[in-house]
């Protein structure tokens, strides 16, 4: 059975304006104590045979050399040496990424780079809150590259608030002269607890759709793979973590927020980082919710996980009692469309996703 590790880095210099995720600024502090942590919650999964991993965040660039070996080495004492798995990706931002740490993570064994640019746009990075300037990521994208690294993602965000067209297909075009091996271009989301949300900013979803559209467009015609609604990879390099999630595979997650699944059980760690230091130091578990999904629930999950790939899903007898009268309604309002013997999203519905979605979660229609 194949599983992935995840590893959680909650600390960033800045949070910000759009981001919902369990990541904290200011809180440098208690980068020593959590990473010590992070080795004893490790422990307690040694030995699981783990083929991809994943460090995110927050910001994981924020660590050290020093601590970026030491992270390492918490991998290679507890499942297996970095430079042995399939694939091994750390997440940097441009101004914490040095030649330094970009020396300790290739020596770590690190594989792939996955890199937040988000805008070439000046007045859209500040905007959303980013702290680099283009120059900044457009340095540490050769740096990278100098480094040794062959496999880069890179962000970018369609639907900045004051985005133009013009403006977004610039920085997309500017970033295809770079060539990286797989772009994830997000359609902005605003979320309820951000920066954004409380200023109440509405983005234009048809401004967005456009941008979306000609994302596709333009990248397939430069040989990219469009895999899953939000991913694009050259041939070869589509992400193996994170299709192993949309496959619905076994996943290990250390660190505060960090989630697991595992024999078909659910779980998550509390996202205070203090709350999750001082339950691993007491020996306690960091797991504040779990749950065991089972029968239409279990398989509406596959089934909307499965749909994010573009490739679509082959329905299981199951999924087609449970679900097929929903699926039947998609097909005829053109958000799906049947391909041989399996199942997919429409390019209507790329953009109208989750309106499929939905379908397969509960509270569930009577069949």
């Amino acid at each position: 059975m194949k599983t992935g590790l995840y590893i959680h880095i909650p600390f960033c210099k800045q949070k910000c304006n759009y981001c919902d995720f369990a990541s904290f600024a200011g809180r440098e502090s208690f980068l020593e104590n959590y990473l010590q942590a992070l080795a004893k919650e490790a422990v307690s999964h040694k030995n699981r045979s783990v083929q991809t991993l994943y460090v995110g965040g927050g910001t994981p660039s924020l660590l050290s050399e020093r601590q970026i070996d030491f992270l390492a080495d918490i991998v290679k004492r507890n499942f297996d040496s970095v430079i042995n798995f399939a694939e091994s990706t750390f997440e940097a931002n441009p101004e914490s990424l040095t030649e330094d740490k970009l020396r300790s993570l290739r020596q770590a064994g690190f594989n792939r780079l996955s890199m937040g640019l988000q805008s070439f746009n000046e007045q859209e990075l500040k905007t959303l809150g980013r702290v680099h300037t283009a120059q900044q990521f457009s340095t540490a994208y050769q740096a990278a590259r100098k480094a040794g690294f062959t496999n880069i993602n890179v962000d970018l965000i369609a639907g900045v608030p004051g985005q133009t067209l013009e403006s977004f297909l610039s920085s997309l075009t500017h970033l295809l002269r770079l060539q990286p091996e797989h772009l994830s271009v997000y359609g902005l989301q605003i979320e309820p607890g951000t920066p954004f949300f409380e200023r109440g900013i509405v983005c234009d979803q048809l401004l967005m759709r456009q941008m979306l559209e000609q994302t596709h467009d333009l990248l397939t015609q430069q040989g990219y793979h469009h895999y899953e609604i939000s991913n694009f990879a050259k041939p070869g390099y589509e992400a193996l973590h994170n299709t192993h999630y949309w496959d619905n595979g076994s996943y290990i997650g250390l660190g505060s927020a960090a989630a697991s699944y595992w024999q078909g059980v659910r779980s998550q760690n509390t996202a205070d980082i203090t709350d999750y230091i001082q339950r691993i130091e007491r020996g306690e578990t960091p797991v504040v919710f779990s749950e065991q999904l089972t029968g239409q629930a279990k398989e509406g999950e596959s089934l909307m996980l499965g749909l994010r790939k573009l490739d679509g899903v082959e329905l299981t007898p199951r999924q087609e009692h449970w679900f097929g009268r929903e699926i039947e309604r998609h097909l005829q309002s053109g958000l799906l469309v049947r391909e041989g013997k399996k199942v997919k999203l429409s390019r209507e519905g790329l953009f109208l996703a989750n309106e499929v979605f939905c379908s397969f979660v509960a509270p569930f229609d009577e069949v």
